[in-house]
């Protein structure tokens, strides 16, 4: 990138990164995730490091924080509030620790969690409470003290009797909401049919800068402190010491931190510990707090620029991020669908490189207006599929290209339809399309259909390439003598493959029903077919008024199912199918201590997967359900439970259980 170019990109990321801070922490609104703006600082931050003549005083880089709101007392910080630089692997760990290590020699790091919250000073004269301050702009703040007296955790008056509750004392710490507190206040203005609220991060901001103290009463916020500061430096020694004295004062502290030797190995360590334990933590979070404990040192240190060089924030992997969109292609699912996937500059997301995101269809580009070329926001949450959630036109150039729909399917060359004049999707008609078919095989092999170990993404692919099959069928006249003439194989992998697929010939009816792949037939609606009809034979034959007398079963579902028996290419699949010896078991009804009882999972289980439960309760002669209804007899409610789900049940008196009550259930 030119220097010319360099600037003109500064230029536009400066302006949206301010717009969003402006809107973030002074007017308490999110036009985009933090992490997708820490993506753009991010970005930023490496374009000044490389042309640092191009720095200027008004830069986001150069800055703590936004502007006070004008409607509270402006009131000056005696120590200025600072942010803390980010710090996102070892690597980065390591270089910090260098760096400071020049300076000073440091032995010992104290780690705390991050709270995602509203900062908040609050000053203490001779152990009594006299003002309450924002963090503002770092310098300046605002006044907000009546409001911070009705959060119950903030002591009016400090505890005991001891140095800190003579004189000035000014303690700091993050105003939050509880994530339980947060999911039941919007469950309430849910039913009440009211606009929910973003996040408790925006919603306890918001809360504290309302003018009237009589609504912040009415929320519960809870006041964590991390620091203090007294005119005596000497008074507090170590940030170790400071949260055991805030403890003693009356303050919530988060009593789980850690003090490690001063490695990058010990860092990482700890926060490895935390990457899946913070999830069950009261408060959002999104990384650490790693300083340096002896706060003499720490003070020595100094600042540079908006942070202090003795602590940083170890940053877990965001889920969201920005990049770039290189390309948009179509692919073809199996069902057909034509799906636009963008095909992205390299970002690492969730803690994996991502370079593709799907675009589900040509209606949702249009209306998130995503362009070739442009910079995009993307998500990414465990292993959820990446997706775009929204472009930034602020940033583009002019040499970003609108996308077209092609006409025609990209793999076979058939022209494209939609089933429906009202469908968003188009849709490929050609059954023998090779992308249909290297799709449907891997999904009747995946671990929720016929379970086939082996038979993943690289060897269908090998194995079409090759001649060796020419639709799913075709799996089961494999033999370890053809295997063997593919680099892939040797005799251990031929045998293995091959007997793997023999020993699922006799699929159960609902696998069976799920893998061929009928459209909208999940494995629960598999199941409620099977139980129903018995065997294939009995389905095939079923009329639309028929399937939909059965439980579950609605117009479109039922229509999907007779129109796949009805085409011809399918009929001849299931006969392939039964050449190979391949008979789905004749589905019986199972009675079991949990005969005719529903259950709808929310959340995560500690103890199995969602679908494994459903297994469970399904061999016991239950039913899984996806969403709550009038006949649901238990929601079982895991580790951060939704509270729309929760919201229903309670409406119809659905039973919601803990999961050591579910798996009390199973032993029965």
């Amino acid at each position: 990138m030119s220097k010319k170019e360099a600037a003109e990109r500064i230029l536009k990321l400066r302006t949206l990164i301010n717009e969003y801070r402006h809107a973030y922490h002074v007017l308490d609104k999110s036009i985009m995730s933090e992490a997708a703006a820490d993506s753009l600082k991010h970005e930023l931050s490496q374009l000044e490091d490389e042309y640092p003549e191009l720095i200027t005083p008004d830069s986001p880089t150069q800055r703590v924080a936004g502007q006070p709101l004008t409607k509270f007392r402006s009131v000056a910080h005696s120590q200025r509030m600072l942010s803390l630089n980010d710090v996102f692997d070892e690597s980065e760990v390591d270089s910090w620790l260098k760096r400071i290590n020049k300076l000073l020699p440091v032995n010992e790091l104290f780690i705390d969690i991050k709270m995602d919250g509203l900062a908040c000073a609050l000053v203490y004269e001779d152990g009594v409470l006299q003002q309450a301050i924002t963090r503002g702009d770092g310098f300046t703040g605002e006044e907000v003290t009546m409001n911070v007296r009705t959060i119950e955790s903030v002591p009016l008056r400090l505890n005991g009797d001891s140095k800190f509750t003579k004189g000035r004392t000014e303690v700091r710490g993050e105003i939050v909401m509880y994530k339980e507190d947060f999911a039941a206040l919007n469950a309430k203005r849910e039913a009440e049919g009211q606009a929910l609220f973003a996040n408790p991060r925006n919603l306890a901001a918001g809360t504290i800068r309302q003018l009237d103290a009589k609504l912040v009463a009415a929320r519960k916020l809870h006041f964590h402190a991390y620091d203090m500061q007294r005119q005596n430096s000497n008074d507090v020694p170590s940030h170790s010491f400071a949260y055991d004295s805030l403890s003693e004062l009356g303050f919530i502290v988060n009593k789980k931190y850690d003090i490690v030797p001063a490695t990058a190995k010990e860092v990482i360590s700890v926060a490895d510990k935390w990457e899946e334990k913070r999830h069950d933590l009261p408060f959002n979070t999104d990384g650490l707090v790693v300083k340096v404990n002896d706060r003499s040192i720490y003070e020595r240190l100094g600042i540079v620029g908006k942070a202090p060089r003795g602590a940083v924030a170890y940053k877990y992997p965001a889920e969201q991020s920005t990049t770039k969109v290189i390309d948009i292609i179509v692919s073809i699912g199996r069902t057909g669908a034509a799906t636009p996937t963008a095909v992205l500059e390299p970002v690492v997301v969730a803690g994996s490189r991502v370079q593709m995101a799907t675009l589900h269809n040509e209606g949702e580009v249009a209306r998130k207006d995503i362009r070739i070329g442009d910079t995009v926001i993307i998500h990414k949450a465990g292993d959820i599929i990446p997706e775009i959630i929204q472009s930034l036109p602020e940033l583009r150039n002019g040499s970003e290209q609108p996308f077209v729909m092609p006409k025609q399917c990209p793999e076979c060359s058939t022209e494209l339809v939609k089933l429906k004049a009202d469908e968003a999707v188009w849709r490929c008609p050609n059954n023998l399309c090779p992308s249909r078919v290297q799709n449907r095989i891997q999904h009747y092999a995946s671990k929720t259909a016929l379970d086939i170990e082996g038979l993943g993404e690289k060897n269908v692919i090998t194995l079409l390439g090759a001649g060796l099959i020419r639709d799913t069928p075709d799996i089961y006249g494999l033999t370890v003598e053809q295997l063997l003439t593919l680099d892939r194989f040797a005799e251990v992998s031929a045998n293995k493959l091959v007997n793997a697929i023999q020993a699922k010939k006799a699929p159960t009816l609902e696998r069976f029903l799920f893998g061929i792949g009928i459209r909208h037939i999940g494995i629960q609606t598999a199941v409620d077919l099977a139980r129903h009809f018995h065997s294939i034979d009995a389905l095939s034959q079923v009329t639309v008024d028929e399937l939909e007398q059965v439980d579950g079963i609605g117009s479109v579902v039922a229509e999907s199912v007779v129109a796949w028996f009805g085409d011809p290419d399918n009929q001849r699949i299931l006969e392939q199918f039964k050449n190979h010896g391949v008979i789905p078991q004749e589905t019986q009804q199972v009675i079991g201590s949990l005969t005719d009882k529903k259950f709808v999972i929310t959340g995560t289980l500690e103890s199995m997967g969602r679908e494994a439960a459903a297994e469970e309760v399904r061999k016991r002669g239950g039913v899984f359900q996806n969403s709550v209804s009038k006949d649901t007899n238990y929601l079982v409610a895991g580790a951060n439970i939704g509270a729309s789900k929760r919201t229903k049940a309670e409406k119809y008196g659905v039973e919601i259980i803990e999961e050591a009550a579910f798996l009390k259930l199973l032993e029965d």
